[in-house]
């Protein structure tokens, strides 16, 4: 395992709360997070990224249909994610770095492990 600043608990939710392909939605949205927007590999790269895969699977639980309080729950809890993300994407534009440093790909390889 890199050594790498973040805490053991955050691979733990990483590795119990997504299924595979969840996974590599979520690497995927990391590597173009700090690849594309230079933001940095730390605890809210991680957070950005987890509730950006808790959107997409709420969009594809919302395309199976639903009714009434399924409906309602999807609708509420991603107005709650979306927050979220919008929450610590503001966060991460305030670290942005204008390229991204070898150990910001650490973050990619500690979740790829």
């Amino acid at each position: 395992m890199p050594d790498f600043p973040l805490r053991k608990e955050l691979k733990e939710k990483f590795i119990q709360d997504f299924n595979p392909a969840e996974k590599l939605f979520f690497l995927k949205k990391a590597k173009e997070a700090i690849m594309l927007k230079g933001f940095q590999g730390c605890e809210d790269l991680f957070h950005y990224c987890y509730f950006l895969t808790l959107k997409e699977r709420f969009r594809s639980i919302s395309t199976q249909g639903g009714e009434g309080y399924m409906r309602f729950l999807l609708v509420e809890g991603t107005k709650d994610v979306e927050e979220a993300i919008i929450l610590y994407g503001e966060r991460l534009e305030k670290k942005k770095l204008p390229q991204p440093a070898l150990k910001e790909y650490k973050f990619l390889e500690y979740f790829s492990e």
